[in-house]
């Protein structure tokens, strides 16, 4: 499996949004992490799409754009409008999952769905085929720098369990709590993909996303 690490722009220093873009740039960072919440479905509020707009003309990374929102299906068109390479979505904000699921797709996107730490695995058995990621949360959503949630572990092992079982290709992301030791636990599980917060942000960007790689891929060797 190819590791790939999605820097979290929600830890990023907002007074110079621009200079840490630059640097996450510059970096072998993969993917660029934009959380957009609304203070409904998680008691905070992020990003708003004019600011998303800004980040969007600054990156080169390709955008990888998680909902932690009610109704994420409104705002297919906007997410669309940024260049967004994946669209990911909660399945506790989803009644009806398999339609929106479908219009991310129909409008050019990567379908994601991601599950709380309290929603059971088995609640993706019946969409985890139609979608190109599953993101596991190692926190309860709303806010960065928490502590992985070690009964996440055994999530992952079963949504790897799940792909598995029906030879599905499927990647598995990871969000919350990751750091060298916990980056380790949740790649052994099954997980490929790995979004960092202030893990990458919290000294020399180019450096810490350049450790990180060199760690996943260490593990990557380990597990084969």
């Amino acid at each position: 499996m190819k590791p790939i690490i999605s820097p979290s722009i929600l830890s990023a220093d907002f007074a110079y949004l621009a200079n840490d873009i630059e640097m996450i740039n510059g970096s072998e960072a993969d993917w660029v992490h934009i959380d957009i919440m609304d203070g409904v479905f998680v008691p905070n509020i992020s990003f708003g799409f004019p600011v998303l707009k800004y980040v969007a003309k600054l990156t080169e990374k390709p955008l990888d754009v998680h909902l932690m929102i009610v109704q994420p299906e409104k705002f297919i068109p906007e997410v669309k409008a940024l260049g967004a390479r994946i669209m990911n979505v909660h399945y506790e904000a989803c009644p009806h999952l398999h339609r929106v699921v479908q219009q991310i797709r129909e409008a050019g996107m990567l379908p994601a769905v991601t599950i709380n730490p309290a929603t059971p695995v088995a609640m993706l058995r019946d969409i985890i085929d139609d979608v190109y990621m599953v993101l596991i949360m190692g926190v309860n959503p709303g806010f960065g720098g928490q502590k992985y949630m070690d009964e996440c572990t055994e999530k992952i092992r079963e949504v790897r369990e799940l792909i598995d079982a029906e030879d599905l290709n499927v990647d598995i992301q990871v969000d919350g709590g990751i750091n060298d030791e916990t980056m380790e636990t949740v790649m052994k599980a099954g997980a490929n993909l790995l979004v960092a917060g202030s893990y990458v942000f919290k000294g020399d960007l180019a450096s810490s996303v350049r450790h990180a790689k060199e760690r996943m891929n260490d593990i990557i060797r380990e597990i084969d």
